[in-house]
């Protein structure tokens, strides 16, 4: 067996809750703003966000909310998501994090599977929230009916067991397949953030712009966790926008921005970039989706800066690679991060390759998660008896243990760093009268990294192209609509499904 491994020394493993890990990076500096809401200046000191938490925490346990339940947030990033990601964790429960572009069907469904008992939102979403929430009680940040959610602290971490209890379950595609919630424990988020410390020579004071969503695990983990938990503070962004981005980079002095690669192509070519002073920065660290090493070296060219990649996965609470700043090599995705272990697999074979040669990439490590909710049988197809994930990617691994991402095996759609399951719009698709057979497909794409595109075999009546993109879109939220139709006769059932997406992804191209 051809392992790689880290060229970092193993991070301790400690007996934290991942708010205990966070306010161990705040408890040392109580009169610093480490939340700021870009938008209108409203901000938190760390003392300030702990006792929000606490209040909350025993909030929401008065409320019956707390130890053992589920409680589910679907918002834009604000200080006050980390209130109740934090107060939910603190309190003993399970937070499940929603899309906030989510349609009423797709909150309905995450809100079932995930068994979540409550719903936090803001008021622009109560109307969708209700839609899906059905019985569930749905509540909107900044209301009176949100500040009575604050009662007396819990002062203490509830006791929960690290590695069995569930904290967190964001929503991932994993490798095939609809959504899923994912499993991820407090020791699996607390000693990624200490690996992902370690491994992104992350510094306190950092300070950074935070647009990458918080229900996505890259900036629950990345952003909200690691700058809070290391020292750093955040700048919150409810959504993306190059201007307010580009001033609260430079009005904060950010040493280091963490994009995905639509973002990092803005700044390797948008002429607004010139109007800012980013002489800060240091580095433009990009994520989610992989990019090529042209648009790392357009950036760092312009900006005078370091552009580097890493890799991860919800599956993985996520990172399992970094490229190291201090040895950067153009085009790779990472070296391995402390404590996790790699492997180059041959598709066919199952036979562990050498360096220099292509396969599936497979990772263990402390930060693989508990497991697919309610999905044993997903669960078991990612994750082997000897704990080893299969991430689906197709890799390799240099001499010096730079690994690269050279394709992918799973069936799985990246359009502008979000994850979009081809089954899931297959499902809606035949869902709809008049469409007897569809598959689905990720066209390459330089701005979004993939557009997902429809084969569609019609019946009779047939619906047009405007009838059946007005249909996906009253079922799925934005990142998943259709950027083509193509009416087929037959799409063939005699191959797989990757082979039959990588058939019908070639026969686009030609």
């Amino acid at each position: 067996m051809t392992i790689f491994t880290s060229p970092y020394p193993d991070v301790a493993a400690t007996d934290l809750s991942i708010t205990e890990r966070v306010f161990e990076g705040l408890q040392n500096r109580p009169d610093a703003v480490v939340l700021t809401d870009g938008p209108t200046g409203r901000s938190l000191t760390a003392s300030a966000f702990m006792d929000q938490v606490k209040r909350m925490a025993g909030g929401l346990a008065a409320a019956g909310f707390g130890a053992g339940h589920t409680v589910a947030i679907m918002a834009p990033n604000m200080p006050e998501y980390c209130v109740v990601f934090h107060a939910v964790a603190w309190g003993g429960g399970t937070i499940t994090t929603l899309n906030p572009t989510y349609t009423a069907h797709e909150v309905a469904h995450q809100l079932a599977d995930s068994r979540a008992e409550l719903l936090i939102t803001i008021p622009d979403f109560m109307e969708t929230a209700k839609a899906g929430a059905g019985d569930i009680p749905v509540i909107a940040i900044g209301t009176p009916e949100y500040a009575a959610l604050y009662g007396d602290p819990i002062t203490a971490q509830v006791p929960v067991d690290l590695d069995a209890f569930t904290v967190v379950l964001p929503y991932s595609s994993g490798t095939t397949g609809l959504p899923k919630g994912v499993m991820l424990s407090h020791r699996n988020l607390v000693i990624n953030v200490d690996q992902s410390i370690v491994a992104a020579d992350f510094q306190p004071g950092e300070v950074t712009a935070a647009f990458l969503p918080f229900f996505h695990i890259y900036g629950m983990t990345v952003l909200m966790n690691i700058h809070l938990g290391g020292g750093g503070a955040l700048v919150t962004m409810p959504r993306f926008d190059l201007p307010l981005f580009l001033q609260i980079s430079q009005d904060y002095k950010a040493r280091r921005m963490w994009v995905v690669p639509p973002v990092a192509l803005a700044l390797a070519k948008h002429p607004l970039v010139d109007d800012y002073d980013l002489s800060a920065l240091n580095e433009v660290f990009i994520a989610a989706a992989p990019s090529g090493p042209e648009l790392s070296n357009a950036i760092a060219a312009r900006l005078g800066c370091t552009a580097l990649q890493g890799y991860g996965m919800t599956e993985l609470s996520p990172v399992s690679h970094v490229v190291p700043r201090h040895a950067p090599r153009s085009g790779a995705a990472g070296v391995t991060a402390p404590n996790t272990l790699c492997r180059i697999v041959d598709i066919q074979t199952g036979a562990d390759l050498a360096a220099g040669e292509e396969g599936e990439l497979w990772i263990k490590g402390p930060q693989v998660m508990q497991g697919y909710l309610n999905n044993p049988k997903a669960t078991a197809e990612s994750i082997t008896e000897d704990g080893w994930l299969r991430t689906g990617d197709i890799a390799k691994i240099d001499a010096d243990g730079y690994m690269f991402i050279t394709d992918r095996l799973k069936e799985l759609i990246k359009y502008k760093g979000f994850q979009v399951a081809p089954a899931e719009l297959e499902a809606t698709l035949v869902a709809m009268t008049g469409i007897t057979d569809a598959a689905v497909v990720g066209l390459p794409d330089d701005e979004a990294g993939e557009l997902p595109v429809a084969f569609v075999v019609a019946g009779d009546p047939a619906p047009d192209e405007a009838a059946i993109k007005a249909h996906v879109g009253a079922q799925l939220s934005h990142y998943k609509q259709l950027h083509h139709i193509y009416f087929v006769d037959t799409i063939p059932k005699s191959a797989s499904g990757k082979i039959l997406r990588r058939f019908l992804r070639e026969g686009l191209k030609s």
